[in-house]
C-alpha cells in the first residue's frame, strides 16, 4: 500500500507536519503494518502520562514515527535489511562451525 515513484530513486514521502498529517499518512499505509494503530495507543499513553509542560516524550514519539515512514519509503531499505540478515545469519553460521 505505500506509493513509490517509478524510476525516480527518491522516496515518496506525505506530508508529515502536523500530527493530523502524520496520523493519516499512517491510517494510508505509509510506514509499517500495524504503524497507525501503535502510533495512536502510544500517542495516547505519552498524552495520559505527561506533564503538561513537558510534552518531550509526544515529540520524541511524532520523530520516531516520521522516521518509520521515511525509512519505509526509501527504496534501499528492503535491500539494507535483507543484507544485515544475510549477514547476521552468515555470523551465526560461522559461531556454530566453530563450536564444533
Amino acid at each position: 500500500m505505500t506509493t513509490r515513484p517509478a524510476g525516480s530513486g527518491q522516496p515518496h514521502l506525505p506530508p508529515m507536519r502536523t500530527i493530523g498529517e502524520l496520523r493519516a499518512a499512517l491510517t494510508m499505509g505509509y510506514g509499517f503494518p500495524g504503524d497507525a494503530d501503535d502510533f495512536e495507543a502510544e500517542l495516547a499513553r505519552e498524552i495520559n502520562h505527561a506533564d503538561p509542560a513537558d510534552l518531550s516524550g509526544v515529540v520524541r514519539l511524532v520523530e520516531e514515527f516520521r522516521g518509520r515512514v521515511a525509512a519505509r519509503q526509501d527504496p534501499d531499505f528492503d535491500s539494507a535489511v535483507a543484507a544485515a540478515v544475510a549477514a547476521a545469519v552468515a555470523e551465526i553460521r560461522t559461531a556454530r562451525g566453530n563450536d564444533r
